[in-house]
């Protein structure tokens, strides 16, 4: 099997493996939509983890949305969709469309290690509809509190369904954070949140601060955050350009991590894990300090930014969370790497457009097909892809014969009768090895000496058996008719090489001009007896119930015909090339056969005109002796 065919049964095989998912669209008053998929590698989350009930950050800009001009106001008109069936809970937290920026949050059912998770879709442009952006809804039971510091709050406000605003604040709102607008402290005060069940620290369930900085300048011992209840309290505080979390039971033991250094001037995404026995500390998604402690079980109040005024931070929070659950290294792994632009984990598709303007007539069609149908349609894809690269490869190989064939017979025309292997030179090994693949051989093979000539192949082989005759190329010796005709089997059998290769794997076209046809009835003929069994079983008959049916196995004969007609016109086409190019290669028999006969002829005859059958040994030494005499006489 040779190379080109190997490749496109490979090809083939990925065509059979590959899912064929037609998805309907999900409803017609929504003229636009977008696939979108995210890749778990870049996630970062261990091949084994599965997270549920995850919010997704989508950041809309002109690099993977350009349809801003279609949104309705605010984005109200957004709908995210798994499978086109299921919909997702989203918000959207802002929507700007002359500056085309957009922040939208998705909750995924899951997110799995290792791999994609399912495609989902988002649809848009539909003016006309109702906004169904629920912040409450993206997040599980165990979220307790999200700050986005969106812009017009005069006090932070709690996205989740627990309602936990902030009770009192001295922070500013700056416009432009890390995800939207941000909240600034200026080390005279923070945020306060009063104590709720939602908050409370249990040992057996663990308790989560998460939140993205942006630290200036070096501080001694700002809070960034502090949860006391009485006698203990849990923070996380910068102690001049490091972080470490501190810990005091209601027993009065404290307990503080390592100190871990940060990049001041950028933002971080810092996170402080409180479980049954230990305290850890992760920044930028890595666990980078950890102590062994004994939670005690806490109804706290909260300061963000500040636990009084000795120990105010000075700095940008953004999307402060807390979670009155242990979230695990995987889960704010992934948070990191989702809400940072530096990631690429979630990829965008292609806009598709349809729903207003009517039925997808295409969609239908294919849905209605049954297995069989697409087993038909799957193997008349592997034909295609098959007959596409001997179609292909073929064209540009024969381009390029006749490319060097013109070549090779310009300077041929030139060459001195006394030396006709002058045109003559033996390929290499890699050469050869290149030119087993005629595709490999037109693309990137070399041209610098007729490589791709069969006419120069032709020549090659006349060449190559006259030195084996007579040791050279010039014919200094007498040709016998046995020679002669040995010469002419040569060149013929050289020619019927070459027409074989010009002919290589022209049958894999002649199998899809016959076998396509016949493929696509099969899997007609199959659909229609499926059909009418169905109908037969149900007793529905109606051209609702049949036409679906019908046309779907219609699209078998439409499969093999696409694979049938491109290989007819092309079959054609390059056999008129290869009998033109095997015509040629006659030709040149015939011309190559005079010339040696010609060259041998003025060898051997004499002044008068008559053949001497004097060997060119003896004709030299009398041309000598002549040119002696004379000197002599001179």
């Amino acid at each position: 099997m040779n190379k080109t065919t190997h490749t496109a049964l490979k090809l083939g095989l990925l065509l059979l493996v590959m899912p064929a998912i037609a998805l309907a669209w999900w409803n017609g008053d929504w003229s636009s939509r977008k696939s979108l998929t995210v890749d778990a590698a870049a996630s970062g989350a261990d091949v084994q983890a599965t997270l549920s009930d995850v919010p997704l950050l989508l950041r809309l800009h002109t690099g993977n949305f350009g349809f801003f001009a279609e949104l309705a106001d605010n984005g109200k008109d957004l709908r995210f969709m798994l499978d086109d069936k299921t919909a997702l809970k989203h918000h959207v937290e802002k929507i700007d469309a002359p500056a085309e920026l957009g922040l939208v949050w998705v909750k995924l059912p899951t997110v799995r290690g290792g791999v994609s998770t399912d495609a989902f879709s988002m649809y848009y442009g539909n003016a006309g509809v109702a906004d169904a952006s629920d912040a409450k809804g993206i997040y599980d039971a165990d979220q307790a509190l999200v700050f986005h510091f969106n812009e017009g709050e005069t006090l932070p406000q709690d996205a989740t369904a627990y309602g936990l605003h902030a009770a009192a604040s001295k922070a500013a709102l700056e416009p432009v954070g890390w995800i939207g607008a941000a909240a600034r402290f200026d080390g005279q005060g923070g945020i306060r949140v009063d104590a709720a069940p939602a908050l409370a620290i249990d040992p057996e369930r663990g308790w989560t601060f998460s939140a993205w900085a942006k630290i200036d300048q070096a501080q001694p011992g700002a809070v960034l955050v502090q949860a006391k209840a009485g006698t203990g309290w849990l923070e996380l505080v910068v102690q001049d350009a490091g972080l470490s979390a501190r810990y005091q039971d209601v027993d009065g033991t404290e307990v503080q991590t390592a100190s871990t250094p940060i990049t001041l001037g950028q933002w971080q995404h810092l996170a402080v894990v409180a479980e049954k026995n230990s305290l850890a500390v992760y920044l930028n998604g890595q666990r980078v300090a950890e102590s062994a402690i004994h939670l005690s079980a806490l109804q706290p109040a909260l300061m963000i930014g500040s636990a009084d005024v000795d120990h105010g931070f000075i700095g940008l929070l953004d999307e402060v969370q807390i979670a009155k659950q242990a979230r695990s290294a995987d889960w704010i792994k992934f948070q990191f790497r989702s809400q940072s632009p530096d990631f690429n984990v979630v990829n965008f598709g292609q806009d598709e457009s349809g729903g207003s303007d009517g039925p997808n007539y295409f969609v239908i069609i294919l849905q209605s097909l049954t297995v069989d149908g697409w087993v038909v349609i799957a193997l008349c894809g592997v034909m295609f892809v098959i007959s596409s690269l001997v179609m292909i490869g073929k064209g540009l190989m024969l381009k390029q014969a006749r490319r060097d064939n013109q070549a090779f017979l310009q300077q041929y025309r030139n060459v001195d009768a006394s030396d006709p292997g002058a045109l003559d030179r033996e390929e290499s090994a890699e050469e050869q090895e290149i030119g087993d693949s005629e595709f490999l051989a037109a693309v990137v093979g070399k041209h610098d000496h007729f490589q791709g000539s069969p006419i120069y192949h032709v020549y090659h082989a006349g060449v190559h058996e006259l030195k084996q005759t007579f040791g050279d190329s010039s014919i200094n010796a007498i040709l016998t008719p046995e020679a002669l005709n040995l010469l002419r089997a040569r060149l013929d059998a050289a020619v019927v090489r070459e027409t074989q290769k010009l002919n290589k794997n022209m049958v894999l076209l002649t199998i899809a001009i016959s076998g396509g046809p016949f493929l696509g009835l099969l899997g007609t003929v199959m659909g229609v007896m499926i059909t009418f069994a169905v109908i037969a079983a149900t007793g529905d008959v109606n051209i609702n119930s049949i036409a679906p049916g019908i046309s779907g196995a219609l699209a078998a004969t439409v499969a093999g015909l696409a694979v049938a007609i491109p290989a007819l016109f092309a079959y054609n086409y390059l056999l008129t090339q290869i009998k033109d190019l095997t015509a040629d290669m006659h030709v040149f028999t015939d011309e190559f056969l005079a010339l040696i006969s010609k060259r041998v002829a003025d060898r051997r005859r004499g002044n008068n005109g008559l053949t001497v059958a004097f060997p060119d040994a003896f004709i030299d030494l009398i041309a000598e002796r002549i040119a002696r005499q004379q000197e002599t006489r001179s």
